[in-house]
């Protein structure tokens, strides 16, 4: 749960746009009453205990960005913006190949596809051409590296995995977990949980901090501890983006769903965001932005794809 939404509003925030992991608009989202229905047998059998369950659920949550290195993808993201009769203003489609690099910030979403319309062939090439500029330059300063900066390279990594869990620790401090019923979404029996976050908690992380501004519910794979689906509503105004300038108001909805790909792993499958925001002091109205993913590849940092039609080597 705790990167599922941690990763989305702060991708939000560094695309200036607000939609995962990540927007927004209309009412609120009825997604939760998309469930399949339970089986016979299921309502049959008990509930797993929670504390053990709970448990697992922690030891098994981590970052999409770590799954994300090992997969090429599509991105579809949509963005609405409606005035304050719920009428359109304008509509934004993108259309990405993704690229992903083991390192956050190096990934490379490769726009395609604009408005319905594809993108220039020139500009293209010229978004390849800087993108082999940081990867080549990227691979020169590993090659070069000495001992002392591959030290230190190798121990921040380490603190980012340390700040990672301990985002995932505190969100099992800081919330209010409860097991409540057993439902099928996608042929497979998942745990849905409730969660608040505790009146009065301090977080210490910047993740626990948007974390502590949402309260919803969570599908967990029962088989596997792995979350499928997360439909949250924001408790309070969140600032996002340099200085927190965006402002997402009270009661804006998030949803956010992955799925099992390849039959091995768990990845992103949609994200939406749908509520009211400001900058500064002026409202930007209501929006609605939605992100699916599709067409995952195996994809390997240690060889080369195909972008564009010219060999390209993950940076």
């Amino acid at each position: 749960m705790a990167h599922g939404f941690s990763r989305f509003f702060l991708l939000m925030s560094r695309k200036r746009r607000l939609p995962l992991a990540a927007s927004a608009a209309l009412v609120l989202l009825g997604l939760a009453g998309a469930a399949g229905p339970l089986a016979a047998d299921q309502t049959a059998r008990p509930l797993p205990d929670a504390r053990s369950f709970l448990e697992a659920v922690r030891d098994s949550l981590h970052s999409d960005q770590t799954l994300l290195s090992e997969y090429t993808f599509l991105e579809k993201h949509v963005e609405t913006k409606l005035d304050s009769k719920g009428d359109v203003k304008s509509t934004k489609l993108e259309l990405f190949e993704v690229y992903p690099s083991s390192k956050p910030g190096r990934i490379y979403r490769r726009l395609v596809m604009l408005n319905g319309k594809p993108v220039d062939p020139k500009e293209l090439a010229e978004a390849d051409r800087k993108q082999d500029e940081k990867a080549e330059k990227r691979r020169l300063e590993l090659e070069n590296e000495s001992a002392a900066q591959q030290q230190r390279r190798l121990e921040k990594e380490d603190e980012d995995l340390r700040r990672e869990r301990e985002i995932v620790d505190e969100l099992f401090r800081m919330d209010d977990i409860a097991v409540a019923g057993r439902e099928t979404l996608d042929g497979r029996s998942t745990i849905l949980v409730t969660f608040r976050p505790r009146p009065g908690y301090q977080p210490q992380t910047k993740g626990g901090k948007i974390l502590q501004k949402l309260a919803g519910q969570a599908w967990i794979d029962e088989e596997e501890h792995q979350l499928v689906r997360i439909d949250a509503e924001l408790l309070g105004p969140l600032g996002v983006g340099p200085a927190g300038v965006f402002r997402l108001q009270k009661g804006a909805r998030a949803f956010f769903q992955r799925r099992r790909v390849n039959d091995e792993i768990w990845l992103p499958a949609e994200a939406r965001f749908v509520g009211a925001a400001k900058v500064l002091l002026f409202a930007l109205g209501r929006l609605d932005a939605r992100s699916q993913y599709s067409d995952y590849r195996k994809f390997s940092v240690s060889t080369s794809t195909d972008i564009g039609g010219v060999e390209k080597t993950n940076p």
